[in-house]
């Protein structure tokens, strides 16, 4: 009995093979946008561990200094004094790589496990021959290919002899000095703080650091990819209901036959396992393809906004793998057994009617729809009772969820009205049809509400975004010209040409240091002169009076959004700077794209408390026509590189390239969200056409011709589209609102404003009617085609 009833179940699938195909693409494809996801953040994960990794319980410390570059003569100073350090120099070649060179004959014990072995069969003397040796990543050989690979290295990163990076990376400098373990340090050695003062001995961060950066990141990726799953699984969502809804008549008889309602839910539920691990499989593959044609653009999102590297080629892990497959199976099962119990809820006799599943449907939709406005009311109420980024998307998801549960209840009551405006008998049978139709078309519909409202979201977020970075650019970067001096000889040779050259109208330090800030981690502290350029452009938010004449004085400071929301901190507050230095904040200004605390102070204050600060890097004001020249000049007199020359519109070119890539991801997946949608339409047409003739059929007897009925047919869908993307669209702004207010705010500490893009949304409207229109097609042709005999023999069905 059970081997009959099971080729029983099967036969459904062999006599309906587009079904079949639905549901497998729907369970494929939603598991290949969720693993995409999951398997970039799985590289992501890997490569924070191999970075955490390098450091050993044998790692030395370091010595830092606030400036971030350490003279030669303080190395010097301490190794006189019988100090055991060893210096790194660390740059960025032409190429982008980041370069660091070390001391390999002073390197203390543990600095660097990945080359160890190799280091240990080296002999001394192979360490300074000509030309230095070089190692990288496998992964990183193609932008260094006379390096030797070495596995355990991060990727984009080339390791050499200090001499070597020297040689790579002029502009470089030694960033930090490791610390030989105490063992080691000779007993009479005098302290630190005599010797180099200035100096900060701590423990160095790996990848563990990097990882709580990036995490806002990592987890607005697996918003998104739970969203694209969420999304794909309405297509097997439907296509399993209507399935079910059609082998109705085959249930009743295997259960008069003698099969057990246990027995037929356990094949069932068989059958969909086999589904779901097939389709899971298809999806995973396709999810690894996906995911490596994303993951440059996330690496150089990573790399970007917060110095993370990820390999350039994506491995195959078997946790997101595992992962990928428990959600599809788990995601199939949740369908078929919501559709098992509204079966059960069903009366006996009534099983083999097929209209009686969506009368069943209908009946549920006010319970539906206050379900969907009590989701909306949790997600703003965890807001102020979670907070943070829980919070936030607890905010997004009750928004999403509760308003795909209310659709249905609003698009019936819209149709009703549409329905009582109707005068002519053909148009109130139209919108009655529709209403009809309803339970039938409304995961689909859901799932279109849900992509179009992602789509208009993201893209109005994106947008502001792009309008408010393109201007924050063009108020920070002013200077028309950005040159660095590799030396602090150099830099004084560079000041006194530029006091000679007519064309340069100001020379502007632009010199930091880095030092604690308010509790919240290492942070920049700049100063900046008492100019025009920065009292006329510098994007400020929230200001005392006079604020720039007292920042000139030196007893004011002014912070940057991210160090103001996250410690609390607005005008009038003062800020702790040194142990005797506390000035007042007199300001905040934004400074997207930069995750790290920051505040400026005036040149004199800060070269008066940080005597040593780098003096390197000066921004120059001249007419746009005289920096061709000007760059000649200093690359003729100082032999500067090019990287030491730097016009203000290639660094904003840079920086609109990362910002691009890093919503390129989001943009792929919203695409991709959208396609699904538009897909998941024409697989519920096309197997409600199969049920539809019942309804359509006394309409063609009382005289509308086939082709009428094809057009009428055509119009509901289009309608039903055209309102569900009107109640996408407040959803949508509701949507963006959260992600620029709540998410992005917690996320990255700055708040972006909000701006309208009407066009965009025109775009979209035209895009979804033409997604339904393409979808609905071949159902409208197939009705089209369809022979008088077929609607007769409806009026002789059991119907």
């Amino acid at each position: 009995m059970t081997r009959a009833a099971l080729a029983a179940l099967l036969s459904h699938w062999r006599r309906h093979p587009g079904q079949l195909a639905t549901l497998l693409l729907g369970i494929a494809l939603a598991t290949a946008l969720f693993s995409a996801v999951q398997a970039i953040n799985a590289e992501a994960r890997a490569s924070y561990a191999a970075s955490e990794a390098t450091l050993s319980p044998d790692t030395p410390d370091q010595l830092t200094a606030p400036a971030g570059r350490i003279p030669m003569q303080t190395f010097l100073d301490l190794r006189r004094a019988g100090w055991q350090v060893s210096p790194v120099w660390e740059g960025t070649t032409p190429e982008g790589l980041t370069v660091k060179g070390y001391d390999f004959l002073t390197l203390p014990f543990g600095s660097l496990p990945a080359l160890a072995p190799t280091l240990a069969q080296m002999p001394p003397a192979a360490l300074i021959t000509l030309p230095p040796p070089a190692w990288a990543a496998p992964e990183t050989l193609a932008r260094a290919p006379k390096a030797t690979p070495a596995p355990g290295l991060p990727p984009d990163t080339l390791i050499t002899t200090i001499d070597g990076a020297m040689s790579r990376a002029p502009s470089g400098a030694i960033t930090h000095l490791l610390i030989a373990a105490d063992t080691a340090q000779p007993l009479t050695r005098p302290k630190l703080e005599t010797i180099a003062p200035g100096l900060t001995r701590a423990r160095p961060q790996g990848g563990t650091e990097i990882a709580r950066l990036t995490r806002s990141f990592h987890l607005n990726l697996t918003a998104f990819g739970m969203l694209s799953f969420a999304v794909g699984l309405f297509i097997a969502y439907g296509a399993i209901g209507l399935a079910f809804e059609q082998r109705r008549p085959m249930f009743r008889t295997l259960r008069a036959l003698g099969l057990s309602t246990r027995l037929l839910a356990v094949l069932t539920l068989a059958e969909l396992t086999a589904f779901a691990l097939v389709a899971g499989s298809a999806g995973l593959a396709l999810g690894h393809v996906t995911a490596a044609a994303l993951l440059p653009d996330v690496s150089a999102s990573l790399r970007g906004l917060y110095g993370a590297a990820l390999p350039g080629q994506l491995a195959f892990r078997p946790a997101w793998a595992a992962t990928g497959l428990a959600i599809a199976l788990a995601g199939t099962l949740a369908a078929g057994t919501g559709s098992l119990l509204a079966l059960a809820r069903l009366p006996i006799l009534a099983s083999a009617k097929p209209r009686a599943w969506a009368r069943a449907s209908s009946r549920n939709l006010a319970l539906q729809a206050v379900a969907g406005v009590a989701l909306a009311a949790a997600g703003a109420a965890a807001v102020p009772l979670v907070g943070g980024m829980p919070g936030g998307f607890a905010l997004l998801g009750g928004l999403l969820l509760g308003a795909a549960l209310a659709l249905p209840a609003l698009l019936a009551a819209l149709l009703a009205a549409a329905q009582g405006l109707a005068r002519r008998p053909l148009s109130q049978w139209l919108w009655a049809d529709a209403r009809q139709q309803l339970p039938g078309l409304r995961l689909a519909l859901m799932a279109l509400l849900l992509a179009l409202a992602t789509n208009i979201g993201v893209g109005t977020m994106v947008s502001s975004f792009r309008l408010t970075f393109t201007g924050f650019l063009d108020q920070r970067l002013v200077s028309e010209l950005y040159v660095t001096a590799r030396s602090e000889d150099e830099a004084t040779r560079l000041r006194t040409f530029l006091d000679t050259r007519p064309e340069v109208q100001a020379t502007l330090p632009i010199w930091h240091v880095e030092i604690p800030l308010a509790d919240q981690g290492t942070g920049e502290l700049y100063g900046v002169a008492d100019h025009a350029t920065y009292r006329n452009n510098w994007p400020l938010l929230t200001a005392a009076p006079d604020a720039w004449n007292r920042l000139a004085t030196g007893d004011a400071v002014m912070i940057n959004e991210q160090l103001a929301r996250r410690a609390a901190l607005t005008p009038g507050d003062t800020l702790q700077l040194a142990p005797d230095w506390q000035p007042e904040i007199v300001a905040t200004y934004s400074d997207y794209g930069n995750p790290a605390p920051q505040a400026i102070t005036s040149t004199e204050a800060l070269t008066a408390r940080f005597p040593n600060v780098p003096k390197l890097r000066y921004g120059l004001r001249v007419a746009p026509s005289d920096v061709p020249a000007l760059t000649a000049a200093l690359t003729d007199t100082f032999g500067l590189p090019p990287t030491a020359l730097v016009p203000n519109a290639e660094i904003k070119a840079y920086s609109l390239a990362i910002f691009e890539r890093t919503f390129a991801v989001t943009a792929a997946l919203n695409a991709l969200t959208l396609g699904v949608a538009a897909l998941a339409i024409l697989t519920a047409m096309l197997t409600l056409s199969t049920m539809r003739l019942p309804q359509i059929a006394p309409v063609w007897a009382m005289g509308t011709t086939r082709a009428r009925l094809a057009a009428l047919e055509a119009l509901r869908t289009l309608a039903l589209a055209a309102f569900t993307a009107l109640f996408a669209l407040p959803l949508g702004l509701a949507l963006a609102w959260a992600l620029l207010a709540v998410v992005n705010t917690e996320a990255f500490g700055w708040r972006l404003p909000m701006f309208l893009f009407p066009g965009q949304w025109a775009l979209l409207f035209a895009t979804a009617i033409a997604a339904a229109a393409l979808a609905c097609a071949w159902p409208v042709i197939k009705l089209r085609r369809t022979q008088p005999s077929a609607f007769l023999k409806t009026f002789a069905s059991e119907r």
